[in-house]
């Protein structure tokens, strides 16, 4: 007789812990894991540090399949009125969960899964992982019963594979809070080397982000992709109600903002000295040259005290213009 083959499920895997470790109490109890990764124009998935490139990875180690599923254009529509409201940063983090869940759904569908795991702890997040956001995420999601969180299934109320003898509760984890002492004691037994840190991931719930993020959604009807890109790199100054104005930091982010610019966007920076490019973007864009100019010799190493000559970048046009270093009295109150 073969061996009766391998139920499947599927798990949502970020590049945490938490889910490697989900997937390893699966694993131990005979399953057949399919990962799903969600990439969102909001996560450090492929930018600079890649953690696309460490998810690929850790399905490997873990010897699981991966799916990488991009929620784009239907993500920035969520979040011009998330539903269940934003965390501390603009962090839509129940829709959000919601959404990954639907995702992985899709998957589980597809492939004849049982249900889905995720390496939430109960009590570890505080928007979106406390028990009663746990149940609105399955019921927008229309996944009740289906969602298993091994961590701690066991403080949870009974699911779906539990009733039907596929899963014990006494193979489940209790673990809540915020500690990580149980998951790096798990590690350790599993194997997992260089266990990376709690963390999201999500520049969302980062307070400065966020503060930038809120200011792009309520001033622009319809921020693209393009918009949000432009929000991860720079000095950013609210000019006024129509155009921004962000200022490189370095190097690299000069090279992100050229590439980054679109038709109608100006591009400013110091002719004869090291400093920034920096980007002018809105309806009045043209209105604030002289004062952008000042503010871009001001984060250059042209001398405070004397003019110097600004190159502007205006579609094919290009014009230079004389100015000199801004006061920071004058500017510092559209900085973001």
């Amino acid at each position: 007789m073969s061996e009766e083959k391998k139920k499947k499920v599927v798990a949502l895997l970020s590049g945490g812990l938490d889910s490697q470790l989900a997937i390893k109490m699966m694993q131990e109890q005979g399953f057949d894991v399919s990962a799903v990764a969600i990439k969102t124009p909001f996560c450090d998935f492929d930018c600079g540090r890649g953690c696309g490139f460490e998810i690929r990875e850790r399905a490997d180690d873990l010897d699981v399949n991966l799916k990488t599923v991009y929620l784009g254009d239907e993500y920035i529509e969520m979040l011009k009125h998330p539903k269940h409201g934003i965390g501390a940063g603009f962090n839509p983090c129940i829709d959000c969960r919601s959404m990954m869940f639907d995702a992985a759904k899709k998957h589980m569908q597809e492939i004849g899964a049982e249900f889905i795991i995720s390496g939430e702890v109960l009590g570890q997040r505080p928007m979106s992982q406390h028990a009663p956001a746990l149940r609105t995420i399955e019921n927008e999601s229309d996944l009740v019963g289906k969602i298993v969180r091994p961590l701690s299934a066991a403080l949870l109320p009974e699911t779906d594979p539990e009733k039907d003898g596929l899963i014990k509760r006494e193979n489940l984890g209790m673990i809540r809070g915020r500690t990580r002492r149980n998951q790096l004691d798990m590690a350790k037994k599993y194997g997992i080397e260089n266990p990376p840190n709690a963390g999201g991931g999500c520049l969302l719930t980062e307070p400065h982000f966020g503060i930038k993020a809120k200011d792009l959604f309520s001033h622009t009807e319809n921020p693209t992709i393009n918009d949000i890109d432009l929000l991860k790199i720079g000095r950013h100054f609210r000019l006024d109600e129509e155009t921004k104005f962000i200022v490189g930091r370095n190097k690299d982010e000069n090279e992100m903002i050229k590439a980054i610019s679109l038709p109608g966007d100006i591009l400013l920076e110091a002719k004869d000295f090291v400093g920034p490019v920096s980007i002018l973007r809105g309806y009045n864009a043209k209105k604030h040259l002289k004062f952008a100019s000042s503010i871009t010799l001001r984060y250059s190493d042209a001398p405070n005290d004397e003019q110097a000559i600004v190159s502007i970048k205006d579609n094919e046009l290009v014009e230079e213009i004389a100015s000199q270093s801004a006061e920071e009295e004058s500017y510092i109150q559209f900085r973001m």
